[in-house]
């Protein structure tokens, strides 16, 4: 039963895209068309990228794990401070950009790859070479920026060292010149023994200091984590955007899948019935298969066209009328429709000439007592015909029956159209004239 079932939703949705195919063809290209077309009107954009590594202080490696987070958390914090307001400033300056911070920060994408210490930076822009420009002018403004936020932890300790430093060195050469002004004689031995010792406290108090100062340089470049580019911005041959294939492509896909939704809830509205939900929904056999046609001049296309496909048509379903039941021959037959303007009319009298057609001896009743159409299609006269039986005490066909112009066919047409149709149809009187007939 499962299977069925799907076998059956399957057929379905092969008939949805078999009757729809029109309308799926026309969403693919239209939306495709539309994409490649966009495309090519848009303005190319290109990418430069420059690829940075973290090269992260000496003080601060370490193998451990919390050490390897904060390597990590470096980096992305390198990603968040390489397109901050500062840097964009300094870069739309060096470059004379005619861009806000604002603009040059939506052209910038930083990104690390996964399980490096790498930083790659990219650059989007409509001119190449300055795409470029743009991507190297940054990486060598945030590493200044960076080495200055940095190095500003030791610079008052440097500067107060610096400043002790040449403060020393001027007390050195002070007491020198003193040393050098003293005479030889004795009296100046013991000024020049004063000098002397207070020179050498300075000498010293001066190395001291440069080694201080040695040792504040040292601990600032061990501890100031920098970034080294590995590989500069190139000048890019192709433009990234626009992917005119990539867009047409699922533009395409997009029309496809958008027209099949409508054409699935076109047909989710139909409620026609066509052969295969006759066959698959109702279990019933389908006898015959007609196509919409027009009659040339009003003449019925079995009458008029006998070689045509629709004429075929009906003489096939005349034959599976005849075999529908070869124990109980198939004495009359009732054509009707479930809304007007069905064509009921159009299938009645040919199918009736072609039984005449086929040798049958056969009488075509209009019973459609509100908007007759056969004694129009035949060419008749409709002053008596069905509504004149019922009035009669007997049954009889004289004067309502009439003979067509195609052998073995005549026709009872409505007559004067009654007010109340239904009530005559399901009478005993109508089961009599059929009898009759």
């Amino acid at each position: 039963m499962e299977s069925q079932i799907i076998t059956s939703d399957f057929r379905q949705k092969l008939a949805i895209v078999g009757r729809w195919g029109w309308l799926l063809v026309l969403g693919c290209l239209l939306s495709g068309v539309t994409a490649y077309i966009l495309s090519k009107r848009s303005t190319p954009v290109y990418q430069a990228a420059t690829v940075l590594l973290v090269n992260e202080a000496p003080t601060t490696k370490a193998t451990d794990y919390s050490s390897l987070l904060t390597s990590e958390r470096l980096a992305r914090t390198y990603i968040e401070l390489i397109n901050t307001i500062p840097v964009m400033e300094e870069v739309i300056d060096t470059l004379q950009l005619s861009i806000t911070p604002e603009e040059l920060q939506r052209k910038i994408e930083a990104d690390l790859i996964q399980d490096t210490q790498l930083i790659v930076v990219r650059v989007d822009d409509t001119n190449p070479e300055q795409a470029v420009r743009i991507a190297n002018t940054l990486v060598e403004v945030f590493s200044r920026q960076n080495q200055e936020m940095q190095s500003a932890r030791y610079s008052s300790t440097k500067a107060s060292l610096e400043a002790q430093v040449a403060e020393m060195d001027e007390q050195i050469q002070r007491t020198a010149a003193e040393l050098e002004q003293l005479p030889e004689s004795g009296e100046g031995n013991a000024d020049r023994d004063r000098l002397e010792t207070a020179l050498n406290q300075y000498r010293q108090m001066y190395a001291a200091l440069l080694t201080s100062f040695e040792q504040v340089r040292v601990a600032e470049s061990s501890s100031i984590s920098t970034l080294v580019v590995v590989e500069s911005a190139a000048v890019p041959e192709r433009p990234i955007r626009p992917r005119t294939v990539m867009n047409t492509i699922l533009a395409a896909l997009i029309g496809l899948l958008f027209a099949l939704g409508i054409a699935m809830l076109m047909d989710s509205l139909d409620d026609t019935l066509n052969p295969n939900d006759v066959t698959d929904d109702l279990g019933l056999p389908v006898l015959g298969v007609i196509a919409h046609h027009r009659a040339s001049n009003g003449i019925p296309v079995a009458a008029d066209s006998p070689r045509s496909p629709v004429s075929e048509a009906y003489r096939s379903l005349r034959t599976n009328i005849q075999f529908a039941s070869v124990d109980r021959p198939i004495r009359s037959l009732v054509i009707t429709s479930p809304s007007p303007e069905d064509g009921k009319s159009t299938v009645a009298v040919n199918l009736a000439i072609a039984l005449a057609q086929g040798g049958r001896k056969t009488i075509l009743v209009e019973a459609d007592l509100r908007r007759p159409q056969v004694h129009k299609k035949l060419g008749l006269p409709n002053r008596t015909g069905l509504s004149t039986m019922f009035v009669q005490p007997l049954v009889e066909l004289n004067g309502a029956e009439q003979a067509t112009e195609i052998p073995n066919l005549s026709a009872i047409t409505s007559g004067d159209l009654p007010p109340n149709p239904s009530e005559l149809l399901s009478s005993n009187k109508m089961q009599d004239i059929i009898d009759r007939v």
